[in-house]
C-alpha cells in the first residue's frame, strides 16, 4: 500500500473522531435541532447550539457511525439534500443570533440516489455555497476524515479550512478517479499520489489553514489529547474571527476563494 493510500485508509477508520466525540467531550451544553423545514430531518448531518469553552456557537457536521448499524442509519454520513437544507438553517440562525458557526466534514460525498436528485441535491449544495460567502458571522470549518467532493465543500465555504493530520479532501476518491482515467478502480494508489489530497498537500498548497496533529514524537496521540488540542485551538481562532467586522469577514472570505 503506498504512503497516499495509508492516510486513505486511517482518514476512513470508523473510531475516528465523530460527532458524538465532538458534541460529548468539545462542546458543552449542546443541543441537537432537527428538520430543514421543507421534507424532513436527515441523521447525516448532527447540528445544533452549544458552548465553546463558554462562547455560544452553532455546530454542525456529518455523522459516521461505528457500528454498520449506525451508519446505516445515518447513510455513512452523506446527506440528502433535506441535510444540506437543515445546515443552511441552522448557519441563518447563527447569523441571527451572532452566533459563530463551525462546521466539521466527514464524508465520501452528498448522497447520489435518484430520490436525493429529484429532491434538488445540486441546488441545495449550491444554495449553501452562495448563502455561506455572505453570513456575517465567523465560520471555521474542520475536516476530521473523508472531505469528498460538493458535499464537502457544502460546509467548507468558510473563514478559514483546518484539516486533522490524517483526512483527505478531494473532488473524488481515488477510487473513482482511477475509474474515469484508466477505467480500472484497482489503480486507486496511483491515482491518489496524483491528487495530492493529504492535508500535508493541502497545506503545502494554501487550501487549508492548518493542520490537526495525531502523532506526536512517540507515537498516535490519545483521542482525549486531540480534542483538547482542537478545542484550545478553535476558541483561540474563533475569539480571533469575533474580532472582525461583519464586512471584514465577508471581504476576506471572498478573497480566500478567489485566489483558487
Amino acid at each position: 500500500m503506498s504512503r497516499v493510500m495509508e492516510v486513505v485508509s486511517l482518514a476512513r477508520k470508523t473510531d475516528r473522531i465523530n460527532m458524538k466525540d465532538i458534541t460529548a467531550h468539545v462542546i458543552d451544553d449542546f443541543i441537537e435541532l432537527h428538520g430543514d423545514r421543507v421534507f424532513t430531518d436527515d441523521p447525516a448531518i448532527v447540528g445544533g447550539v452549544g458552548r465553546l469553552n463558554g462562547l455560544p456557537v452553532t455546530v454542525i457536521g456529518n455523522q459516521k457511525g461505528t457500528t454498520i448499524e449506525e451508519n446505516m442509519h445515518s447513510n455513512f454520513g452523506s446527506a440528502h439534500p433535506e441535510g444540506y437544507r437543515k445546515s443552511l438553517r441552522l448557519m441563518k440562525q447563527a447569523e441571527k443570533f451572532n452566533r459563530p458557526i463551525i462546521n466539521f466534514i466527514n464524508t465520501s460525498g452528498a448522497y447520489c440516489g435518484v430520490e436525493a436528485e429529484e429532491r434538488g441535491q445540486g441546488e441545495a449544495i449550491a444554495r449553501n455555497l452562495f448563502e455561506m460567502s455572505a453570513l456575517k458571522v465567523p465560520i471555521l470549518s474542520i475536516i476530521m476524515g473523508e472531505g469528498g467532493s460538493g458535499g464537502a465543500l457544502a460546509l467548507a465555504l468558510a473563514d478559514e479550512v483546518w484539516m486533522m493530520e490524517h483526512s483527505i479532501y478531494s473532488i473524488l476518491s481515488p477510487e473513482g478517479f482511477a475509474s474515469i482515467l484508466w477505467k480500472d478502480s484497482k489503480k486507486a494508489g496511483e491515482a491518489a499520489e496524483l491528487m495530492r489530497l493529504t492535508s500535508a498537500d493541502l497545506k503545502e498548497l494554501g487550501i487549508v489553514e492548518k493542520v490537526i496533529k495525531e502523532n506526536g514524537p512517540d507515537g498516535e496521540l490519545t483521542k482525549e489529547t486531540v480534542l483538547q488540542m482542537l478545542k484550545d485551538d478553535m476558541t483561540a481562532k474563533i475569539n480571533e474571527l469575533s474580532k472582525l467586522s461583519a464586512d471584514s469577514l465577508t471581504a476576506e472570505r471572498y478573497e480566500r476563494f478567489r485566489k483558487y
